[in-house]
């Protein structure tokens, strides 16, 4: 891979993200005029308590001014304060960002080995029982909404069978440490990563099916075969290499969307994670942790973007000279 491509790429993202970074500024300043009275919009406040808020998170200040120290405390990893906690954003996004990473991380994980064996399998038996019920499965399991199938699970195995807990990360009567502890927070996180593993697996499957359908059409197998090559090392070595492309740009980019977390899934099943933060913060017009959480969210999807791209360009060279 040329250095070219690589530095055209960075620059990119880099570009990307400065104008996220702006855009971020004026999206919440156009959308709340007054975030500290919208905040506070039902609550018996002093005018005077208002007015200090609103020199104390710099509200009062000019748009441009506002602007500048924005960019200033950005930069030095400073998001703001966040107007429910009073605590630093930084702070909140820290303690709820290893949640999600273990829910949607460990859900990516399972969801897309699953999808890809399940896509590879349908496609080489094109036509036949397992690809007919695998794809309708996928299907469904692909337009269902994640939180509909959250309540399903959650009314099947915690109300019905009483076998997995509803919500939360621990037990309230759990110890703080010790074995005990990690085998209650596993059963917390069966049923939210059960969840969205079946709801990502589909996408995957109908992928790696689609493309290698395409694949297997193509002269370089019949010549495998025709070299005597037996049919499973045929998919193995030739057709699967081959139509991993798409899936691995999917599975890259879908990266990008582990620290977004999954606000239904994580409010279905009450999960202290970055998708929950971000609905308790909509609810209370918390818009410094708003506008932290979209940072945070917007530049995860752009390093997974230009890792996908620098990894696209070593797979495939055509990619490279276009």
């Amino acid at each position: 891979m040329s250095t070219r491509f690589v530095v055209r790429k960075i620059v990119g993202s880099i570009l990307t993200l400065f104008v996220v970074l702006v855009f971020n500024f004026f999206l919440f300043r156009i959308v709340k005029s007054d975030p500290v009275g919208s905040f506070l919009r039902g609550r018996n406040v002093p005018p005077e308590v208002k007015a200090r808020l609103r020199h104390q998170f710099g509200l009062d200040k000019s748009k441009w001014a506002q602007f500048w120290l924005y960019m200033k405390q950005t930069l030095h990893g400073n998001l703001g304060t966040s107007f429910k906690a009073g605590r630093p954003v930084t702070y909140e996004i820290g303690n709820a960002i290893w949640p999600t990473i273990w829910l949607v991380g460990l859900s990516t994980i399972l969801s897309t080995i699953i999808g890809l064996l399940l896509g590879i399998k349908s496609a080489w038996q094109r036509n036949s029982w397992f690809d007919r019920f695998a794809t309708g499965i996928s299907m469904f399991t692909y337009a269902t909404p994640d939180f509909f199938l959250g309540m399903l699970l959650l009314a099947a195995f915690a109300f019905s069978f009483k076998v997995l807990p509803t919500s939360g990360i621990q037990s309230p009567s759990a110890s703080g440490a010790g074995f005990s502890h990690l085998i209650d927070e596993a059963k917390h996180l069966i049923l939210p990563s059960l969840t969205l593993t079946i709801g990502y697996m589909g996408e995957y499957m109908i992928v790696m099916r689609s493309s290698l359908i395409e694949v297997m059409g193509e002269d370089f197998l019949k010549v495998a075969r025709a070299r005597g090559l037996r049919d499973a090392l045929v998919r193995r070595r030739h057709a699967v290499p081959n139509a991993m492309l798409p899936t691995v740009t999917l599975v890259t980019l879908n990266l990008g969307f582990v620290l977004s977390g999954a606000i239904a899934v994580e409010q279905v099943f009450s999960w202290p994670g970055l998708g929950k933060a971000t609905a308790d913060a909509v609810a209370n017009q918390d818009f410094p942790m708003l506008q932290g959480l979209f940072l945070l969210f917007t530049g995860a999807v752009i390093v997974a973007n230009l890792v996908s791209d620098l990894l696209y360009g070593y797979l495939d060279p055509r990619v490279r000279v276009g």
